[in-house]
């Protein structure tokens, strides 16, 4: 019988080549559809927002945050600092972006360190009950208990293609439930699990 890691791991691998399998095309479009859901979100002006840069396949979140942002939010993207840390650095029209590996980009050293009310997820899979796969790394579950430690409760959406969608996400002690997902459907709230 394969433990938790393993399946997460082929459900990751299944998800991702759907994903990638998806006309480029038909990823603009959603992704142009998804940034409509900024009127869903509530969002006062101020309000800390971490986006992410796509990589890869991935939705591309932008079109929702420059959405956010002309509604007065205060952009961020993650940074990666090491091998198993994030900080959500802000984002602002004149900053410096650099490469952060993996193929996304992040604010440079000298941008402020924020702590988003709002933080848009990646994620490879997902499932009915918002459970989520990451990329394995657990760079945002890590950075989320951080928020959460120092007395932060952000509100947590997914982002995703339906096609991403999985029958169901293995539990783990460690994983961080999504309460929202955002995808070409739209936004979908989970009830919290019992």
């Amino acid at each position: 019988m394969l433990n938790p890691k393993d399946i997460k791991r082929d459900l990751r691998r299944e998800a991702l080549a759907r994903r990638d399998a998806l006309d480029v095309s038909f990823r603009i479009e959603a992704s142009l559809a998804m940034a409509l859901a900024a009127n869903e979100i509530e969002c006062p002006p101020g309000t800390v927002v971490s986006g992410f840069w796509p990589m890869r396949s991935e939705v591309d979140v932008r079109p929702l945050m420059t959405a956010l942002g002309e509604r007065g939010a205060r952009l961020s993207l993650p940074a990666i600092l090491d091998r198993t840390t994030i900080a959500f650095r802000e984002l602002t029209r004149t900053g410096e972006l650099v490469d952060m590996g993996y193929g996304t980009m992040g604010p440079a050293e000298n941008a402020e360190t924020l702590d988003p009310s709002i933080i848009l997820v990646p994620l490879a899979a997902f499932d009915s009950r918002g459970h989520r796969i990451g990329y394995g790394a657990g760079y945002y579950d890590r950075a989320i208990a951080r928020l959460v430690d120092a007395g932060h409760s952000p509100r947590l959406i997914g982002i995703a293609f339906d096609c991403q969608e999985v029958a169901r996400v293995p539990d783990e002690p460690h994983d961080v439930v999504i309460p929202e997902i955002l995808t070409e459907s739209g936004l979908r709230r989970f009830a919290p699990s019992l």
